[in-house]
């Protein structure tokens, strides 16, 4: 554990001094964002792992409705003119249609059931089209289900793999309508972080002007403004690949993130540790059981009994008060935490002291 602790600080420390990332992984372009659209639909071809609601089969009646083909459900008529298929299941689809689809390109899409059925898998999705927030179609999806998982069932026991009722479809959506991006605003291009930090901003500013004189401005924490020169106004796209190229050393608040469920820590690079003291012990408490078998005397006339025996046992292990000096570094922090000897769990703990006693100039986050 030590180890792996010491090894992971290390391996921050020589990325992060001199880091330099591209404007294009820390921030996104104002303007260009994607668009959710959602679906109903019904998928056919199970293997008898399909819905036996009747919602399901309406809706089955209502697709074949609109085909010219009449029929019932089983609960309205029993005849042999009824829908009464394991075979097909209700189902929502979602897709995420780019600012920069254009109509003819296909997209993927994400099958889920919304009835009863117990496995989407071998199914078929029929053409479903997709809508938008403003309720106008974008895309059409059909085609059959990749589904990540299996199920296999005996008489008395079974066994499966993945969640079956959620199934995606390859490029299963053909693009109908366009929702393009506009990224310029009156000559002017809008980098949005996606960390918004005061410092990163105006390196972003920096970086873009030290290449384009004077066509950057940090607007705030989390927005770059960027006035395409002149000789660049009629190749807007190429002049915004060439920005998103360029490298900056981005700035990051302090913060531990932990995971209580796992008992995992992360640490960031600019996590300091003020001098402190900590001492961390554990109570250790056994409990055995050991029940004895009362057996009577012949012919005395009572019954065998079983007498409860219990042996419970308490160590607290003994602890001193261990000075920690100031830490500039998570090599620092993460060697004078191991010096403690303690577990992920018991530094959970201790993080959380530390910042009660106002010693961890860091924010602590708990996912």
């Amino acid at each position: 554990m030590n180890k792996i602790l010491t090894g992971l600080a290390c391996l921050m420390l020589s990325g992060s001094v001199f880091a330099q990332t591209r404007i294009k992984d820390i921030a996104d372009v104002d303007g260009a964002r994607p668009n959710q659209l959602t679906g109903f639909g019904l998928v056919v071809g199970l293997d008898g792992t399909g819905s036996r609601s009747p919602f399901t089969q309406q809706v089955a009646v209502d697709m074949l409705q609109r085909m010219n083909v009449s029929t019932t459900i089983f609960i309205q008529q029993p005849s042999d003119n009824v829908i009464r298929s394991t075979s097909i299941s209700a189902v929502m689809v979602t897709a995420t249609l780019g600012p920069y689809h254009r109509k003819g390109q296909k997209i993927d899409v994400t099958v889920s059931a919304l009835d009863d059925a117990r496995s989407l898998a071998g199914g078929v999705l029929i053409m479903t089209p997709l809508k938008g927030a403003d309720k106008e179609v974008y895309a059409v999806a059909q085609g059959p289900l990749s589904v990540g998982g299996f199920a296999v069932a005996g008489q008395s026991a079974g066994l499966q793999k993945n969640q079956l009722n959620v199934g995606r479809i390859a490029n299963g959506a053909i693009v109908e309508k366009e929702a393009l991006g506009e990224v310029l605003n009156r000559g002017k291009i809008r980098f949005l972080l996606k960390e918004a930090d005061f410092t990163t901003a105006k390196r972003v500013a920096k970086v873009i002007n030290d290449r384009f004189p004077d066509c950057a401005l940090a607007q705030d924490a989390g927005a770059v403004v960027v006035s395409i020169p002149r000789d660049k106004l009629e190749a807007p796209a190429a002049f915004l690949g060439e920005l998103s190229l360029l490298e900056v050393n981005p700035d990051t608040p302090a913060k531990v993130v932990i995971n209580e469920r796992t008992g995992t820590i992360v640490s960031g690079e600019n996590v300091v540790i003020t001098p402190a003291a900590v001492a961390h012990g554990n109570l250790f408490i056994a409990r055995a059981e050991f029940p004895l078998v009362s057996q009577p005397g012949a012919f005395a006339g009572g019954a065998t009994a079983i007498v409860p025996r219990t042996a419970v046992g308490a160590t607290e292990e003994r602890t001193r008060l261990n000075p920690i000096p100031k830490a500039a570094t998570v090599g620092d922090v993460a060697r004078a935490l191991n010096s403690l000897g303690v577990t992920p769990r018991d530094l959970i703990a201790i993080f959380q002291a530390l910042k009660e006693a106002g010693a961890l100039n860091a924010e602590l986050v708990f996912i």
